[in-house]
């Protein structure tokens, strides 16, 4: 059985919106381009070792297609999402031309809670809000990666927004970066 994996950029605040790039009219496009690859770059902060599957929301599948296939194979982490096997919620991807991708439409709960019983390792959520909210919601999610980066934005969407229940995290590790970035590591108790 696989864990399903969220790893998720955010602002101390809690906004996701225009990490990297417009989004939008939300008034700070980019904040973020400065904070992940140091982040990443640091030991014990790559949240891809393992992962044998990655889950995006369209919008994520979108932006990240248009940027990883592009990238040599000497990015790590560009590397690890173009070798491996990515899963696109989607009603209007008629055919994901990001090798290898399956599209998924219909009731996506049965079929993340399928992906999860079959094969070992992680499937890995990257962004994708409200696929990561819906996940979250239907008790789908194992785990949870935290990149918090030291900016207050005041405004635009956050990640979790309301959830419908109380969720218990018990944190596994955390490391900090030298521009001030906490990287904290959860799993669902």
């Amino acid at each position: 059985m696989r864990n399903l994996d969220l790893v998720e950029f955010v602002s101390v605040d809690g906004v996701m919106q225009g990490l990297a790039g417009p989004d939008g009219d939300f008034p700070y496009p980019g904040w973020g381009l400065e904070y992940p690859a140091p982040v990443q770059a640091e030991p014990g902060t790559t949240p891809f070792v393992g992962t044998t599957g990655y889950l995006f929301g369209r919008r994520t599948y979108e932006e990240m297609v248009a940027f990883s296939p592009h990238q040599p194979d000497s990015n790590p982490m560009a590397a690890s999402l173009n070798a491996t096997q990515k899963y696109v919620v989607s009603s209007t991807i008629g055919d994901a031309s990001w090798e290898p991708t399956t599209v998924i439409s219909g009731d996506v709960g049965a079929s993340v809670a399928a992906l999860k019983a079959e094969g070992e390792g992680a499937i890995v959520v990257l962004g994708s809000g409200t696929l990561a909210r819906f996940l979250l919601a239907a008790g789908l999610v194992d785990g949870l990666t935290l990149f918090i980066h030291p900016l207050l934005l005041g405004t635009g969407t956050r990640l979790f927004g309301d959830l419908p229940d109380l969720h218990r995290l018990h944190l596994e590790s955390s490391n900090t970066s030298e521009r001030g970035s906490l990287v904290l590591n959860y799993r669902f108790a």
